[in-house]
């Protein structure tokens, strides 16, 4: 249930019930049946209207919605729609002289309706990789929320602009509303987003990490030793085979044209 805040404020949320003070308060001496009382919105449209104790109108939009209380005047709102914001106004008359009645008091008192928006929803994209850096694209996004709100946010607790759009089909529909970072993440980060309306808020927060440390694997030492060691050895092994293949061949033809001279 809202209450008047100040005495010309009040603030409720969709849903709940609200009281709106009047400026006048019944004695306990005297009866509702000597006023004429008009509860006005914008002061063009009767919002509630008793007359000599009696209720002579009631706006169609707010049928079933309000009632006064008969003392001091109070106009009750339940439950609380977004078209209720705005200004309302109490006109007490007394009929003393029902021919020239007198205008006890006629004061305005502002109804704030707020709308709760959803938590806010946080997501990112890469759009682009690199072995120093991560570019982002960071979205937040809130729905369903009266009035138009205010989106701001951190960076690793430093504060940053978002990008932002609010769409509502009229000014007193619920609000949705979009924020957008580019981002540049060499290193982890934390990212805060706040949507802030009519004295509340709601937020939420996302950790961004770097996608790509680009780390190329490395041949271990021991692996290179090895490796060319056993290159040296097999090309050592194929010089031996084949001199030792020369040598031999070489050898043979030495001996045959030995024993062809000696016959001779």
């Amino acid at each position: 249930t809202g209450y008047a805040l100040e005495k010309k404020v009040a603030k409720s949320k969709v849903g709940e019930k609200v009281g709106l003070p009047c400026c006048h308060e019944i004695p306990s001496s005297d009866s509702l049946h000597n006023y004429r009382v008009y509860w006005q919105k914008n002061t063009t449209e009767v919002v509630l209207a008793y007359a000599e104790g009696k209720k002579i109108s009631n706006h169609e939009r707010y049928e079933n919605r309000t009632e006064m209380d008969i003392r001091n005047l109070t106009l009750w709102i339940s439950p609380v729609e977004i078209l209720d914001n705005g200004s309302y106004q109490c006109v007490v008359q007394h009929l003393r002289f029902p021919q020239n009645p007198v205008v006890v008091c006629d004061e305005p008192v502002t109804l704030f309706v707020t709308a709760d928006f959803s938590k806010p929803n946080i997501t990112a994209e890469v759009s682009a990789n690199s072995c120093e850096s991560t570019e982002m694209v960071v979205r937040c996004s809130s729905y369903g929320g009266f009035p138009k709100a205010r989106i701001s946010g951190t960076c690793n607790n430093v504060s940053v602009v978002w990008n932002a759009s609010w769409v509502s089909e009229s000014s007193f529909s619920p609000y949705n509303v979009t924020g957008e970072l580019w981002l540049n993440v060499t290193k982890d980060i934390r990212i805060t987003c706040s949507i802030e309306y009519n004295g509340f808020a709601k937020t939420n927060s996302l950790l961004l990490r770097k996608t790509n440390d680009c780390i190329v694997p490395t041949v271990s030492p021991t692996y290179n030793v090895i490796t060319a060691s056993s290159i040296i050895i097999i090309i050592f092994l194929l010089a031996l085979t084949l001199a030792a293949r020369y040598l031999l061949r070489h050898g043979k033809c030495s001996s045959f044209f030995k024993k062809q001279s000696l016959t001779a």
